[in-house]
């Protein structure tokens, strides 16, 4: 697999097939990703996989927290309490042409409802990863939880697999640690969709865009 072509070609798989993912290929992916940087080499994640019945028990749990109007604190704040510009923007564009895949109007709240709680049932993926670090360790070793993310979504395109990374999976931390019996002394930090993506569906087809270099970028001479 060509590095570059991976980096530009891996997309949010929001469909999966209804096949079964090897867990011998699964523990060749993770035992690539164990290979990425952290600082001072504490190697921070922790790694939950859930199939199965337990996958099922952590969906229905979800579901019927958001059912009920409960809500928990995450572990960690992803979103901002404001948009602000240019993100509010993008954040627009971006939920425009997911619905747009969808077939669902702008106006129509209940089928917007409906594809948002497809994040909870891990869009139909056979796998769920979810991902946790210890809190004794700062913020900073966030970034090294995405270049472990990063790592484990490219090698699962080696093989053949499609991911949705996911900070949805993680509004609940306490209710899923409690189902997976992970201490409250490590801090959720999102999930990840794993399985083999069903290319006939048009949800699969929308991609986003990105800004070109030049906007993101100074050069100092």
């Amino acid at each position: 697999m060509d590095i570059i072509d991976a980096i530009r070609n891996r997309k949010s798989v929001r469909k999966f097939l209804d096949k079964p993912v090897d867990k011998k290929i699964l523990f060749e992916v993770l035992d690539t990703a164990r290979w990425s940087p952290s600082g001072a080499n504490c190697q921070p994640w922790r790694v939950e996989i859930v199939t199965g019945k337990t996958k099922q028990r952590i969906t229905e749990a979800i579901l019927k927290a958001k059912k009920e109007g409960y809500m928990e604190p995450p572990d960690m704040d992803y979103y901002p309490e404001v948009w602000k510009n240019p993100y509010k923007e993008r954040r627009f564009r971006c939920g425009l042409a997911l619905y747009s895949a969808l077939g669902i109007e702008r106006g129509d709240a209940e089928a917007r409802k409906k594809a948002w709680f497809r994040n909870y049932e891990f869009f139909g993926a056979p796998v769920g990863v979810l991902l946790f670090m210890p809190r004794v360790l700062g913020t900073g070793f966030l970034v090294d939880m995405g270049i472990f993310i990063q790592s484990f979504v490219l090698a699962c395109m080696d093989k053949g697999l499609a991911t949705c990374i996911q900070a949805s999976l993680a509004e609940y931390p306490t209710l899923v640690k409690e189902i997976l019996k992970v201490p409250e002394d490590f801090k959720m930090v999102c999930g990840i969709s794993v399985g083999y993506e069903d290319s006939s569906d048009p949800v699969n087809n929308f991609r986003t865009t990105r800004v070109d270099v030049e906007e993101f970028t100074r050069w100092h001479e």
